[in-house]
């Protein structure tokens, strides 16, 4: 469901710079690097993100912040990567933040003991158990699933543990800078320790990154949290459900997933149906993560992300009729990206470069909510009912509630950390809703 692993990203590598087809001379990686992911989080996504629980708790109740449910909350993941060792025991490191941030004068970037893992691997395997019934695939926006969909994977057919094929996206890779085993020295924040964000949080204005293991950053940020998403949804008479939302000013892209099922008396899984709005069957894999403003337009350009000027995409009737008991719905909007590097490149192409840090930031805007039910970031039952001339084409119908066990179920969460795809770019239907 698209619901927050934490994101313990250090960054590392080596940058080459080619100008005017000449190589500049010597171009080392810089001692540290920064990252910053923002994010504003509406709906369902934004309230279970708040109320993760287990070890990362009290993370999750700072990087996030407080307010209603339906109150667009702010999300931030903070890590720093160096070469360096700590100068003295133990490393430390704090970002000093604007005073519009609300979070205290600085938050410090704590680095992990005795931990060794790659980022966004699980701490434990869980043992596989083998799941029932199907996964229904479709894609692409449109009143009607075109022909050869839904492609049907039949878990009876997959060896035990084994990840079914085809769901996860090939083209769009995690845009991760390095592993937290990559960096010397690794810092990250949310953590025990500082402020939480909270929903009137700012960035804008100027920061300062320093410790003891990697050279002092100072950057100043124009781009603040992306505006909340909210979303409307109209039944049509075909059975296809039109999905609205308002625009974002700074968004690069967008992109729409669905995940539904149906399920037997007894409760367990028949059929579970996955839905994204590409026009190239693409789920997972980036979709869910904060993108380049390059890899989004590289995405827009082959439809698999709906251009930034679209704000509907018609779910087909199809879906809806294989997912009749509940249709959780995800979108995201990628936004901006501010980076920094020093010293600056020079000019000249062949004077020699070695940059001491660089920092990077990128935002994103996503909500989630269940089709057909108001007060969970679907404002369809409202919205329908003021729209005019319309309401009768696009009121929406009643839908069951039941969550079932899809969201825990077949694939043992893995499903909950994908949600696919993007759309043609079309912006609608032109049926006028």
């Amino acid at each position: 469901m698209s619901i927050y692993t934490v994101r313990l990203i250090a960054l590392a590598g080596s940058a080459a710079v080619v100008a005017a087809g000449l190589s500049i001379a010597q171009t080392a990686a810089p001692i540290a690097r920064y990252e910053m992911l923002a994010g504003t989080t509406s709906g369902l996504l934004g309230g279970m993100a708040g109320m993760k629980g287990g070890g990362m708790g009290s993370a999750m109740s700072m990087a996030f912040g407080g307010g209603g449910r339906n109150t667009p909350q702010h999300e931030l993941w903070l890590a720093l990567g160096s070469s360096r060792a700590p100068a003295g025991a133990p490393p430390k490191a704090d970002h000093f933040l604007p005073a519009g941030a609300r979070m205290g004068l600085s938050v410090p970037l704590k680095t992990p003991v005795g931990e060794t893992r790659t980022v966004g691997e699980p701490p434990e395997k869980r043992d596989f158990k083998r799941p029932k019934g199907r996964i229904l695939i479709f894609w692409g926006c449109g009143e009607h699933a075109p022909a050869g969909q839904p492609v049907i994977i039949d878990f009876a057919k997959i060896a035990a543990g084994q990840m079914p094929p085809g769901l996860w996206s090939s083209s769009v890779p995690m845009e991760r800078r390095v592993s937290l085993s990559s960096s010397k020295t690794y810092g990250s924040w949310p953590n025990n320790e500082g402020q939480p964000v909270k929903t009137d949080s700012s960035l804008l204005g100027a920061h300062k990154v320093a410790g003891n293991y990697s050279p002092e950053m100072n950057f100043t940020l124009t781009h603040d949290f992306m505006g909340g998403l909210k979303t409307s949804t109209y039944a049509q008479p075909s059975g296809a459900t039109l999905l609205r939302w308002n625009p974002l000013p700074d968004a690069t892209g967008y992109h729409a997933s669905l995940i539904g099922g149906n399920m037997s008396k007894d409760g367990e899984m028949n059929d579970m149906v996955w839905w994204a709005s590409s026009n190239t069957r693409e789920f997972g894999g980036g979709l869910s993560d904060w993108l380049s403003p390059g890899t989004v337009a590289r995405l827009v350009t082959n439809k698999t992300v709906l251009a930034p000027a679209t704000t509907t995409c018609m779910v087909p009737a199809e879906v809806k009729a294989a997912a009749p008991q509940f249709q959780m719905v995800s979108l995201y909007a990628y936004g901006p990206e501010e980076s920094f590097v020093y010293p600056p490149r020079p000019a000249n192409p062949k004077t020699p470069w070695k940059p001491e840090w660089t920092a990077n930031i990128r935002h994103r805007s996503m909500t989630g909510f269940l089709l057909g039910m108001p007060g969970m970031g679907d404002d369809s039952a409202g919205n329908g009912r003021n729209r005019g001339d319309r309401s009768q084409q696009c009121q929406p119908k009643p839908k069951k509630r039941g969550l079932g066990g899809l969201l825990g179920g077949a694939l043992g969460g893995a499903l909950g950390g994908a949600v696919g795809g993007t759309a043609d770019g079309s912006g609608g239907n032109g049926d006028g809703c």
